[in-house]
Formats: structure tokens, sequence, C-alpha cells
């Protein structure tokens, strides 16, 4: 069922709301405080603009950018001054953003201008509003940020698609933006003082991808931990390291969380049963260490998910509007640097590192899963035949393969800076960056955990006519419906997707789960 309108300023952003606008089309408006305010703030901007040489020096309003911020406009010339704006700084490069990526930033974007303290007419929000309900979505190349100020080049293409010109996609169909905002029954955006400055300014590239894929590696680790357990069951090891004693004994939240999910995804186990008294004492870190490792991922997208949400509801743009009736020309405009995204640089950066471990350990489970002095008895690389047989060998060998590339995506970006603008810009956050890796590592994380639920399924397939705990058979059923027991060789990659696919349309947590996921 269709949510009702997001009234900006009238509830805050979460990722799950962002997720609804960028992937459900969840409809989004100005709310009527978010409209007073916006009007407020507009009047101080036009007080400034029409006092001339007596209204003060106020940066991207009535001087230049950058280097030049010291260089006064005339104001005949404020308009062409935004315009320009926004054409010199569209230079991103690489492949397009996704659908869902340019419709989180058109949000986040409307989102900070509703807030009442960029000074933009109250149009302009009005109008990404009123784009994203039509579907049209400027062409906005994935790179060319340094994250300060702001993700320049990424926001200058969603504004050139504003004022109509450059690329956007009509509902899927690639245009020109005046063609598309004509089929709409728009006219293109007039940009005034200060408005090309406002739209640029932020941090609305990196927190919207990194929002969408915070928003999935929460996903992704209810995943993880439905593939060790069924890992778990196909070893024959035990539930007993997460007992709510041991993992209460550590103040960690996670890991408490992971354990009592482990205890219901393994009650009630035929296999566990079947080895009861087998004298195994403990079992290797990845399978006894689930709780700690998984639950500290856990902990860590937590943290992340506050930094997200705090910057969602933000205003990142520079500089400021501060209206004050008791003030010339009702109120001050302040610059800052709100647009640094350094906040959301160091958030992403763990984010990557959380999540990949998802996978690191995830593969060490398949290796135990494959090698038949760790498997308890398993066939060597679970299959029959084996010499004639490969079985799960490669597979291994691809989960690592995707594992160890992850770890240089997972050097963070955030120490990392360079100057620019003739030194004014002189300490970046490379923010974009940080997002754009965690959104490749999350991908991979996922595509290793479906490597380790077909592995683990067919170790289950080995233990019968024992079976593995009620939850872990809806998700074993679920996989057999999708891939077959593999009894001799076949090609492998088709079925890696169909399992990823199960993860990512939300059908496995759904028959594990229900709604309490």
């Amino acid at each position: 069922m269709q949510e009702p309108t997001l009234l900006l300023g009238q509830e805050p952003l979460t990722l799950e709301s962002i997720t609804q606008v960028a992937r459900d089309y969840r409809s989004v408006r100005p709310g009527p405080e978010s409209i007073a305010a916006m009007d407020r703030s507009r009047a101080v901007v036009d007080a400034i603009v029409s006092g001339g040489a007596k209204a003060p020096a106020v940066y991207g309003v009535n001087t230049g950018f950058g280097a030049m911020a010291e260089v006064r406009i005339s104001p005949d010339q404020i308009v062409a001054l935004q315009q320009n704006l926004v054409r010199s700084h569209c230079v991103g490069v690489g492949e397009d953003l996704e659908e869902e990526a340019t419709r989180a930033m058109m949000l986040l974007r409307a989102a900070v201008l509703s807030r009442g303290q960029s000074g933009a007419r109250t149009r302009v929000c009005e109008f990404l509003c009123e784009m994203l309900e039509h579907r049209i979505h400027p062409c906005i190349p994935r790179r060319g940020s340094v994250g300060a100020s702001g993700d320049l080049a990424p926001l200058a293409h969603l504004a050139l698609g504003m004022i109509g010109e450059g690329p956007v996609r009509y509902r899927g169909e690639r245009m020109l933006g005046a063609e598309a905002l004509k089929l709409a029954g728009l006219q293109p955006l007039e940009l005034q003082a200060k408005e090309g400055l406002t739209l640029l300014n932020g941090t609305q590239h990196m927190t919207a991808v990194g929002a969408l894929g915070l928003h999935d590696a929460i996903t992704t680790c209810l995943a993880a931990d439905i593939a060790g357990a069924m890992s778990l069951e196909a070893l024959q090891g035990t539930v007993r390291a997460f007992d709510s004693r041991v993992v209460g004994a550590r103040a960690q939240p996670g890991q408490q969380v992971v354990a009592k999910r482990l205890r219901a995804l393994l009650d009630d186990s035929e296999i566990a049963a079947s080895h009861h008294g087998c004298g195994k004492v403990q079992d290797p870190y990845s399978l006894r260490c689930m709780p700690q490792v998984h639950g500290a991922t856990a902990d860590v997208l937590d943290s992340c998910r506050r930094v997200l949400e705090q910057e969602a509801n933000s205003t990142t743009d520079n500089p400021l509007v501060f209206p004050d009736d008791n003030l010339p020309f009702g109120g001050e405009l302040i610059s800052g640097g709100n647009f640094h995204g350094q906040p959301v640089a160091h958030a992403l950066d763990f984010a990557a590192i959380g999540v990949a471990e998802l996978a690191n350990i995830s593969e060490r489970r398949i290796e135990q899963l494959v090698n038949p002095a760790l498997s308890s008895g398993l066939p060597a690389f679970l299959i029959e035949d084996s010499g004639l047989n490969s079985g799960f060998m490669i597979a291994q060998v691809t989960a690592a393969a995707l594992v160890s590339e992850n770890k240089v995506y997972c050097h963070p970006a955030s120490v990392d800076s360079i100057p620019s603008s003739a030194g004014r810009e002189d300490h970046v956050s490379m923010g974009a960056h940080a997002a754009l890796k965690f959104a490749q590592v999350q991908d991979q994380v996922r595509t290793v955990l479906a490597i380790e639920l077909m592995a683990a399924a067919q170790g289950i397939d080995l233990r019968a006519p024992h079976k593995p705990g009620k939850k872990l058979r809806k998700a074993h059923e679920l996989i057999r419906e999708h891939v077959p027991f593999l009894e001799r060789d076949r090609v492998l990659c088709e079925d890696f997707s169909k399992v990823r696919t199960l993860i990512d349309n939300g059908s496995l947590i759904e028959a594990v789960f229900g709604e309490t996921a």
C-alpha cells in the first residue's frame, strides 16, 4: 500500500522514508510550516539584493564563489551569476547514478530547502517535489565530488536538470531536460539570487548513496545470521555458545540481539539432537563468535544510522539565513561550513568496514563447509564422488576473491584530503568516495552470503534425514524452490544470482522472520 504524502518539515526523515521516496515513489511536498519558513528567509535575501551597494557583501549572493569570494557582483548580474555557477560546476564524470540514488538526492535537497535557512524561494523546493512526482530524474555522474564544499559537481548536475539544461531520464527514457519538463507540463526553473549556490552546497550525494546502502546493510545483517545459522547446522555445531548468560556477561547490545536471533533460528533442530554428546568441546570462531562479530557490525550500522539521519535532517548549505526583524534587512546571512562532509565520510567508512566483516566471517564458514578436514564428516567440497566433481571448490574461491577485493575498498576515504579552489577549500572530506565504496562493499557482501547460503543448504541436505531448526527449514525450502541440490558439477554462477535475489527482494527474510524482522 502506498504511504501517505511525506510532508517536509512535519516529520523527520528516516532511512525508511528516504527509501520509500527513492524506490517506491512516495509523494513528497513541503508542509505549511516549511512554506512559511522559506518565505521568511527568502525575504531577507531579497532585501539584501535590493539594497544594492548599501547591502553587506554576502557570499554567493552579491559576490563571486570560492577564491573569488571578495569579488562584488552588481544587482543586474545576480541571476546570470547563479546560472553560470550551475553550468560551470557540471564537471562530473563516470556512469550516472542509479535512479533511486538520484531520487534520494532530490528528496534530501528539497528537505534542506524546506527548513527555511537556505534563502531559496518556496518554488524551488516545490519544483524538486514536482520533478519527483513526474519522475523526471537528472542524469548525475557518480564521480567528481571531494565532499566539500559539499557534493558540488553531482548537485550541479541535479540543478542543471531543474533549469532545463542537460540530460534527464523521464519515466526511464533519456532526453533533454527542457523536453522532459515540457512533457510534464513544467517550465524550467529560472534561478534567482543565491538559489544556484543553495542547490550546489550540501552533502546530499554522499548522504543519499549512503542512506540507501545503509538501509540495505541492515537487511544484510539478517541474511548473515540466517546463513551463519544454516552453516552451523550443516557443520554440526552447537548453540551453547549463544547462551544468554554468556553473551549477557558482555555489555555489547549487538551481540546480545544476534545471539537471541541465532537461538531462535536453531531452536528445535533435529540435526543438533542427532549429535548431542558427540564429545566436541568448541566450534571454530567463525561459528562460535557469530554473535560477537555479527553483533559488532549491527552496532556499527546503528551508530551510522544515527549520523546519516541527523544529516538528512540538517541544513548543509552556505551561507545560512537567520531571519530577525530587529536586524537591518530583516536578518543576516552567515558563512560557515555545514557543507563539509566529514561526519558522513567517517560514518560511511566505518559502515563499509563493519559490513565487510560479514563477508570475511562468511567466507571462513564456507571454507569449513568445503574442507573435509574441518567439515565433521561432510564429503569433500560438499559433493559425492569428489575428484570427478569439484562441487563447491571454486565457489569458495569466488567468495575469497570478493572478500579480498572488499579489503581494498575498506581503506578509509576520510583520512585523505586534497586542496582545491586556489587553496580556499584546503581540506575536504572525500565523503562521496566513502559512500560509493560502501555501496560496492555492501553489494559484494550479499553475493558472498548467497554463496554461503547455497553451500549451507547443500550441507543440510547431506545431513538428511535429520532437519535443521524450524525457521531454518523455511530458508532451506525457499532456496530449494529456486536452486536444486548439487548432485554433479554444473554452472553455479546463475544459482548464485538466484539466491542473491532472495536476499535482495526480501523473500528470504520474510520466509524466516515474517513481520518480526
